[in-house]
């Protein structure tokens, strides 16, 4: 129990009102966001039209997460911060966690089990273990090598190929690959990763996996900032249970789902909202490019500018003024909207929800893994706009805002904790480059990021908005941008 600051009684620990539903679905990767977007819209698909849909949670590495929900019952709230108030929800959807680093034998089986229809995954754009210039499996990767010749895998791509090769090993159907990453086409990235693999392992397992099991694409969409301790002491006031493992939100959620699973197999997703459609493209697009695309742009221009969240740094009339020109004249012109979705009020939906002051969703959080995110967020914007010969100077500041990042350097010279699976050879680069000009060429050269075409394209316009952030910062950087 946790006592209040008042010294009044002590705060119960909150728990579980109602039984834990029977497990259907297996997650991979039970963070923050899936807890806070997939498990609520479960959880509501339930109440509205029942099945067995409970949630066997797996946290590949750490224990945090478990050890917190297991002392719950695996309840928990998710917190809905609004500009006009704080709501609370029950979820109760979860019904276990496991940590797959200390016991792989029991994620199998559990994956393995025919009443597990579902296994979905959020294990961030670094999980998938491939080269995100190519989407091909990163077979140099030591846990790819681990999971080629160990049959206790450690990589989310090993649990899939492993778990799916108990079940067909077993006369078993095949479960639905349920990406809920930010990846575009995620479905078909996970299963040309799963089918690489799995035919490095055993050809046949490839060709069963490829015939018989699913990967549908979603995409989707809701700001879930990370919880801070004073975040566990406010919750605790708003609900009188003292909650170690709540989730924070902004109102808006989307989840758009290619509806094609193994048997038709699934909840009634469209009771809670999902939209189910047969080809999710243009929507993965249209937030990729429009919100993850400015949301990292913000998040390295406005971290660098000494901003610690988005609502903070788009409250800077500067910041505004380039995230709204960015729109209009460099991302909006390379997307295809959605039947039914005006473009330009959609860019209004993101601008309110950026500018929400209850949701501190931190820079730093964001501008992690950027080596990772920037091919589709923002790369690919430019390759489109290059094509075509339509301007990007937003973008190419974007870019170089990142390769300022990665140097490990703020603009009053402080040190940067870079998180990145590439954070040592991006820092080395920086580091042996004299000029601010080598530098770009040295980052440039990073094929995991850049193709060479791509590369040669930028050299010049990005180099040039490099030293225009080492000459006036980005605050200034970003109005005069603004201003042209």
């Amino acid at each position: 129990m946790t006592r209040p600051a008042n010294g009044n009684q002590p705060i119960p620990r909150l728990h579980r009102r109602t039984p834990a539903p029977k497990i259907g679905i297996v997650h991979l990767g039970l963070g923050a966001f899936f807890r806070a977007h997939g498990a609520v819209y479960i959880a509501e698909a339930m109440a509205a039209s029942g099945g067995d849909w409970g949630i066997l949670g797996v946290s590949l590495q750490s224990p945090h997460t478990r050890d917190h929900l297991a002392a719950q019952c695996c309840a928990y709230s998710a917190v809905e911060l609004g500009a006009d108030g704080t709501t609370a929800q029950l979820i109760e959807v979860v019904s276990e966690v496991l940590v797959a680093s200390e016991d792989p034998q029991a994620v199998l089986a559990r994956m393995a089990d025919p009443a597990v229809r579902i296994v979905s995954l959020t294990v961030t754009e670094k999980g998938y273990c491939h080269d995100p210039g190519t989407g091909m499996l990163n077979l140099a990767h030591p846990d790819v090598v681990a999971d080629l010749t160990n049959a206790w895998p450690r990589t989310a791509p090993g649990f899939l190929v492993r778990a799916l090769q108990w079940r067909r090993d077993a006369g078993l159907r095949p479960f639905t690959v349920l990406s809920c990453d930010n990846l575009p086409e995620n479905g078909r990235l996970v299963r040309g990763i799963v089918l690489e693999l799995a035919a490095r392992i055993d050809q046949s397992l490839a060709d069963w996996i490829a015939t018989e099991a699913r990967f549908p694409c979603t995409m989707v969409d809701r700001i879930v900032p990370a919880t801070k301790p004073e975040d566990i002491a406010m919750v605790a006031t708003l609900i009188g249970f003292d909650d170690h493992a709540p989730v924070l939100h902004e109102p808006f959620r989307q989840w758009v789902v290619e509806d094609d699973f193994v048997d038709a197999a699934r909840p009634d997703l469209a009771a809670a909202g999902v939209q189910l459609v047969r080809d999710v493209a243009p929507f993965e697009h249209m937030k990729l490019r429009m919100l993850n695309g400015t949301h990292s742009a913000l998040a390295y221009l406005g971290y660098l500018a000494g901003y610690e969240t988005i609502a903070d740094t788009v409250a800077d009339p500067g910041f505004a003024s380039y995230i709204r020109r960015l729109w209009l004249s460099e991302i909006i012109p390379t997307v295809a909207a959605p039947t039914g979705v005006d473009l330009e009020v959609y860019a209004d939906t993101l601008f309110a929800r950026y500018a929400n002051p209850a949701i501190r969703h931190r820079t730093w959080q964001i501008a992690m893994d950027g080596s990772q995110k920037l091919p589709q967020r923002l790369l690919a914007t430019l390759a489109e706009n290059h094509a075509n010969g339509r301007p990007s100077p937003g973008l190419h500041l974007g870019v170089a805002a990142w390769m300022r990042y990665v140097g490990g350097t703020d603009e009053k010279g402080q040190g940067i904790d870079v998180k990145d699976p590439l954070a040592d050879k991006l820092r080395a680069l920086c580091d042996s480059a004299g000029t601010p000009d080598k530098k770009v060429a040295a980052l440039l050269s990073v094929r995991e990021v850049f193709p060479q075409k791509m590369a040669t394209a930028l050299l010049k316009p990005v180099t040039a908005s490099y030293k225009q952030l080492l000459k006036s910062g980005s605050r200034i950087s970003v109005g005069e941008f603004s201003s042209e």
